[in-house]
């Protein structure tokens, strides 16, 4: 099965409801709803639109082919090389070609990318970029304000109904229709229906299934979940990407020290004052992060550390050129202008997630897919620095697109009464918290940057037993999202981009390609590897 050859064909529910339900209020779930309106849309959000989303963390900026001496030729070719040999061609072509448009939409909504003094993109260099493509906003603040931007204008948009406090559990279907959203409001027992005639899952990523993770709390694999108990079919899941250069200060979520810095000049050294990348790839610091983050890894578990070293290539200009990774170290109490920044890899983007189609389609009618939680090919097994945030907006204005085209008259901006569904139980499990702590550390432990089959058993095994301290629905999503990636790292017997087994750790040809997988086979993977610990 492959995403080059398939065209998901979704038959739309026609009774009198919401024309379209987004669940997320990151980029992609933002983006989408402002490029269907006038259609009337609803956003769910568990926190207020702009908060609680990794959109809003990232600091790297967006990458487009748009200087003189670049093409989109070029950017193909870097994200499939680094995407490790699993990308879907034809839709990292389309996304690499149409990321000019997108990024003079975000232009055209008042986003203020940096600007040399004649008024052009000042475009910066990321890691395994063969050319300085990617647009910033005041050096590293491009996640907070494109988000900024776009909330602003969602806010502006009389068809964007936006209903912030609310967390989905469960995808409401019909038959093979998938009809809505039941939602359960934040702090309370009460459980809401949200028709819709079609369904944009845009609900981020998986970062706190991670006990060190850049990603904010709400990045709990939810969407995945949700899609995954409605029987849609999941690709590439074990793929999941540690940044290098988390700030090891002891803090959760861990502060990001941007690829910016190493793009600039910085560099990584040990407490030896050793600079090992150099022996390790011929690209040093701007290397693949899966190999900066195994390098660095390496050196934490044999006590030499690693440090960032930002003193030369940045100096006095740090806290103007990179305000934000500048104001974490001093809240840690670094300065970086003169001090070295000890860093560690943290879990920090999800390659995998539920399969779609060049249109965003997932296999379930009436059920698209956006942003982190989807699985459009683009990446492979590896994302190429700034091309998350492009992704996003690339494939919501395609899915709303398509929702267009399949819908063609919008009715008026008028919006049903939501359905009130019974309560949860009254009585929740006490151990709910620590079972999500046990959750949290056997994922970093045996699941993260290096994982074996022992590993993974191990894991597997954690979770189930964590898993049955729950009660609540959106804790049980967590458990099933970790038990998701394990067994389908489990499955994958090689070693490729973000997912490196050191019992398998060469590439096997065999398996240079996308890998499938259902939450029957989950199941059946975790069931065995129960029974074998």
């Amino acid at each position: 099965m492959s995403v080059s050859s398939i065209d998901f064909v979704p038959t739309l529910a026609a009774n009198d409801v919401d024309d379209v339900v987004i669940l997320g209020g990151g980029l992609a779930g933002l983006f989408c709803a402002l490029k269907l309106a006038p259609r009337p849309v609803t956003i769910i959000t568990s926190a207020p639109i702009g908060q609680g989303t990794s959109s809003s963390w990232i600091q790297g900026g967006i990458a487009a082919a748009v200087s003189e001496g670049d093409s989109f030729e070029k950017h193909r070719d870097d994200t499939i090389k680094v995407g490790a040999g699993i990308c879907e061609p034809r839709i990292v072509e389309e996304m690499a070609r149409e990321a000019s448009v997108r990024l003079h939409d975000l232009l055209s909504y008042g986003v203020p990318f940096d600007k040399d003094l004649e008024g052009k993109l000042k475009l910066s260099r990321n890691a395994a970029h063969s050319e300085n493509r990617v647009a910033r906003v005041k050096g590293d603040m491009a996640g907070r304000v494109i988000m900024d931007t776009l909330v602003a204008a969602v806010r502006k948009t009389p068809s964007i109904r936006v209903l912030e406090g609310f967390l989905g559990e469960s995808l409401i279907s019909e038959g093979r229709f998938v009809t809505g959203i039941l939602a359960r409001r934040r702090g309370s027992l009460e459980r809401l229906a949200f028709p819709a005639k079609a369904v944009v899952l845009a609900s981020g990523g998986i970062g706190h299934l991670y006990g060190v993770t850049t990603n904010p709390g709400d990045a709990n694999g939810h969407g995945l979940a949700m899609a995954a108990r409605a029987g849609a079919v999941l690709a590439d899941t074990e793929f999941v990407q540690f940044h290098p250069t988390a700030l090891k200060v002891g803090k959760d979520p861990a502060p990001l020290a941007t690829e910016g810095l190493r793009g600039d000049g910085a560099y990584l050294v040990n407490a030896q004052g050793e600079r090992f990348m150099r022996n390790l790839h011929p690209d040093a610091e701007l290397a693949p992060r899966d190999v900066v983050a195994r390098a660095i890894q390496s050196e934490v578990t044999a006590g030499r550390e690693a440090f960032l070293d930002c003193r030369t290539a940045i100096g006095a200009e740090f806290s103007e050129k990179f305000p934000a990774a500048y104001a974490a170290c001093v809240e840690a109490g670094i300065d970086p202008v003169k001090d070295l920044i000890p860093v560690s890899p943290a879990q920090h983007y999800h390659m995998g997630g539920v399969l779609t189609d060049a249109n965003g389609r997932t296999s379930l009618d009436g059920l698209w897919a956006a942003g982190e939680v989807a699985s459009t090919g683009a990446h492979g097994a590896n994302c190429l620095a700034s091309n998350s945030l492009l992704e996003a907006v690339v494939f919501a204005a395609r899915i709303a697109e398509d929702i267009q085209g399949l819908m063609p008259t919008p009715r008026s901006a008028f919006w049903a009464e939501t359905d009130q569904e019974p309560g949860l139980p009254s009585q929740r499990n006490v151990d709910e918290r620590s079972a999500i702590t046990k959750l949290r550390k056997t994922m970093a432990a045996n699941v993260g940057v290096e994982r074996n089959r022992e590993t993974l058993i191990q894991a597997l095994a954690d979770i189930a037993d964590a898993e049955a301290q729950c009660e609540r629905i959106s804790i049980r999503n967590m458990m099933l999202s970790a038990k998701i990636i394990a067994a389908s790292a489990l499955k994958r017997e090689e070693s490729r981009g973000g997912h490196f087994r050191s019992d398998f750790p060469d590439a096997n040809p065999d398996l240079a390609k996308r890998a499938y997988i259902t939450l029957n086979e989950v199941q059946e993977i975790a069931a065995d590897a129960v029974e074998t610990a």
